[in-house]
């Protein structure tokens, strides 16, 4: 499983050793986060990804790793079956365009890329999981300073 590192001024996708193996890498995937411009949350990896695998492993709907070379643009794939993943677009960075990761820490990611966090590269779930400090002016909170939880009104039956 990939280890997703975040400090306050890059993303690093460490990699395990058969990952680096597949993907044809020698070393972690580190990202600027001024870089990064969208984050997307996705059911299946295997629509998002353009172009062909140059290095990279491939077996259709089981595991793709490596770099996938398109007219748009390098992306950074590490796909594993039909599980959840994020879709991190980029702007700027001189290696990849997109990077497409499946990872179970998806949520948690997006969560941790809101924060301010330290110079000490932490793992996205331990940023996620320690108390998040809500700001004081934060309309959707309530007297305790934490959002309401208001249910959505159930559709009428036809």
């Amino acid at each position: 499983m990939v280890t997703l590192l975040l400090d306050s001024s890059r993303l690093e996708v460490a990699l395990s050793a058969t990952e680096r193996v597949l993907a044809f890498r020698k070393d972690a995937v580190r990202v600027e986060r001024a870089h990064i411009v969208k984050v997307q949350l996705v059911d299946d990896p295997w629509t998002w990804l353009r172009g062909v695998p140059a290095p990279g492993t491939v077996v259709p709907r089981t595991v793709a790793m490596g770099v996938w070379r398109s007219a748009g643009g390098d992306d950074f794939v590490l796909v594993r079956r039909r599980r959840p993943s994020v879709v991190i677009d980029l702007e700027g960075d001189a290696e990849f365009q997109r990077l497409v990761i499946t990872t179970r820490h998806g949520l948690a990611l997006v969560q941790a890329l809101r924060l301010d966090v330290e110079d000490e590269p932490t793992d996205v779930v331990q940023l996620v999981t320690t108390e998040i400090p809500v700001q004081s002016g934060d309309a959707s909170a309530g007297p305790t300073g934490r959002p309401s939880r208001r249910r959505a009104p159930r559709p009428a039956q036809a």
